[in-house]
């Protein structure tokens, strides 16, 4: 199995590089002390202590209640796996991430990603602490990965935040592609599909009058198909002028990374 953690590791430090050398990574001085500490401890939190804990967390507990079910199912096709993988781990993450939005207990777990006033591949693990450790689709890959997923999984999961760090990345991949008229048929079909740096965006503006806006919608990760099939995609090829959290008071990072342990009025 291809070791993709290091793959991974190198495409977030990848996209820091490239957005310092293109002069947006302080996001002309939008990024606030806050802003540091809740990036700082939600990534090392993720990468340190949640994903141990979900990777042999999972396993674990199917084994337990499945004895000898390690590469049960490792006979299916690649595309196979590929598809229970779209459905099961895509799935799982439009609906806790659609469900942290729309039930507003669990949008206190979420509301970190959105507090800043800026895009940056730094937001990709910019969440309160629970909110990982409690990700059905985190937790659902893990005991897919003990059932015999683990080559497919690899390749997946690299091509999968690959989209994810460019959707967050104020570099814009798709920016160009606008700008060309031979490409605008397979981009309709494109952009109906992955999730790209405009749509997502879209899903962290300030003002939802502004036309571009969509706070409440463009929920998915790497399948922009699941907001089409669920009417909660909008697609302004365009991208908001400004980002944060609109007509809520500010928390301080120690609310935002903490919650409930810790709480403000």
């Amino acid at each position: 199995m291809v070791d993709y953690k290091p793959i991974i590791i190198l495409l977030f430090v990848g996209f820091h590089i490239a957005e310092i050398l293109a002069g947006r990574f302080w996001a002309k001085g939008k990024v606030r002390r806050d802003d540091i500490w809740i990036e700082v401890i939600g990534t090392s939190f993720f990468m340190l202590i949640a994903a141990p804990i979900i990777f042999y967390g999972a396993p674990a507990a199917v084994e337990a209640v499945f004895p000898g079910s390690q590469n049960a199912w490792a006979h299916l096709a690649w595309w196979q796996m590929l598809a229970l993988l779209l459905l099961i781990d895509e799935g799982l993450h439009y609906w806790w991430h659609r469900a942290c939005h729309e039930i507003p207990m669990l949008y206190n777990l979420h509301r970190a990603h959105h507090s800043c006033q800026y895009m940056s591949v730094r937001l990709a693990y910019r969440n309160n602490i629970f909110y990982f450790l409690l990700m059905p689709s985190v937790w659902a890959s893990a005991a897919l990965i003990h059932l015999g997923f683990g080559p497919v999984y690899a390749i997946y999961i690299i091509f999968k935040m690959a989209i994810n760090y460019g959707s967050h990345s104020p570099l814009r991949w798709d920016a160009w592609m606008y700008q060309r008229k031979w490409l605008r048929k397979p981009l309709w079909v494109l952009e109906r599909i992955l999730t790209t740096p405009a749509a997502h965006s879209a899903h962290h503006g300030l003002h939802k009058d502004d036309g571009v806006t969509h706070y409440k919608g463009n929920y998915a990760n790497l399948l922009f198909l699941w907001d089409v099939v669920f009417g909660t995609a909008k697609l302004a090829r365009r991208y908001p002028q400004d980002y944060g959290i609109e007509n809520e008071q500010d928390k301080s990072w120690r609310h935002e990374m903490f919650w409930p342990i810790i709480r403000e009025k």
